[in-house]
């Protein structure tokens, strides 16, 4: 069974993070995205404490996509240093790994 992987980064707006999983999903590229927010993110940021109110969007992907996958979130990205994470499923529910890998490309 192919490594299945989800990918998180935040967007300043819904929006953003509406267009980036649009993307995605039209490219076959993730299976399924899920848009959570606002949430509040506190960092650090070139020496100083910031806040910022952000939205989180999460893909469900396989690990041998996503090159394409930082690729397209770094282009349609408006920070400069996007967090563009990808963390392993380790376990799931087979029919549903099933599902995400027949949406793939």
């Amino acid at each position: 069974m192919e490594n299945f992987i989800q990918v998180i980064t935040t967007t300043p707006t819904k929006g953003e993070a509406e267009k980036i999983g649009k993307v995605l999903l039209e490219g076959l590229l993730a299976a399924c995205i899920q848009i959570l927010g606002p949430v509040e993110s506190c960092y650090w940021w070139e020496g100083r404490l910031e806040k910022s109110k952000e939205w989180f969007l999460i893909v469900k992907t396989q690990k041998r996509l996503y090159p394409r996958v930082e690729q397209i979130i770094k282009r349609l990205h408006s920070y400069k240093v996007p967090e563009i994470i990808a963390i392993p499923i380790v376990a799931g529910y087979k029919p549903y790994l099933n599902w995400v890998h027949s949406e793939l490309r």
